[in-house]
Formats: structure tokens, sequence, C-alpha cells
């Protein structure tokens, strides 16, 4: 088995625990210890705030590399069992690759992604056109003006 092979091998072992875990935070059988513990997995995992920050060189991958894999390891020993096989079996039945469910969650992340770069746009046409007298109907690059800046000019002159 090449290198790449057992990468892809692991990758998808690891998504078919990923979804046995979340089915076992939705299975009623599961402690409520261990959905709050799966949740904070889930919303540390995702979320910008890291406990060490990703740009300090090779120690900002330590929480990704280290303690994520053993936060989940903890929470597969957390849940029963029986509950857990049951999960890893309808996790491994799961979706095939590319199902239409997948495409259309791929679909509304770019929707909403584009909807905030639009926001993102008229707000800062509206915080930043309003200074140099631009209204919304025309386009603030191509009103401005070195006269509209108010910036200095000094022309330079031959004389003494």
């Amino acid at each position: 088995m090449t290198l790449l092979a057992g990468l892809r091998e692991r990758a998808r072992q690891l998504k078919t625990e990923v979804l046995a875990l979340f089915l076992a935070a939705r299975h009623p059988r599961t402690p409520w210890y261990a959905k709050l513990f799966l949740v904070a997995i889930v919303a540390y995992a995702l979320s910008p705030i890291d406990l060490i920050p990703d740009f300090i060189p090779v120690l900002g991958l330590v929480d990704e590399i280290i303690l994520l894999p053993f936060a989940i390891a903890l929470a597969v020993k957390m849940v029963p069992a029986e509950v857990m096989a049951e999960c890893r079996s309808r996790a491994s039945q799961g979706r095939p690759d590319g199902s239409r469910a997948g495409r259309i969650g791929a679909a509304i992340v770019v929707l909403i992604w584009l909807a905030l770069i639009v926001l993102a746009a008229v707000w800062a046409h509206d915080t930043f056109a309003g200074e140099h007298g631009v209204t919304r109907d025309q386009p603030f690059f191509f009103s401005l003006s070195l006269s509209s800046l108010n910036v200095p000019i000094a022309l330079a002159s031959s004389a003494p």
C-alpha cells in the first residue's frame, strides 16, 4: 500500500468515525455529558479562536494534531459501546461520496459566503463613500478625484 493510499484510507476512516460521533450525539441512549462534550469538541473545532493560535510556528497546529484527536478518542470512550457500534454501522452505510445532500450543503455554504461578501461591500461603500459625497447612485471608484480627497497639491516652480 502506498503512502497516498494509506492516507486516503485513514481519511475515509476518520470521516466515518466523525459521522458516527455525530450520530451518537443524537442517539437517545447517549449520556447527556457525552453529548455536551461532543458539542464542545465540534464548537472548538469550528471556532476561529484556538487555544494555541495557528500563526505560531509548529505549536500553532498542536491543538489540531494532538488535542482534537485526543478529545475525539475521549468522546468515543464516553459513549456506550453498543451505541457506538450501532452508530459506526450506520455511518459506514452512510451516503456515498458526492451525494445530493452534500452538494446542497456546499451550495448553501457558498451562498452564505456570497451574501456576507455582498453585505460587507455594501457596508464599505456606505461607510467610506459617504465621506466623499458619493451617493449610492454613482459608483464610488468613478467619483474620486484629488480635489474630493482634499489633498493639497504643490506645484513646483522654477523661481527660487
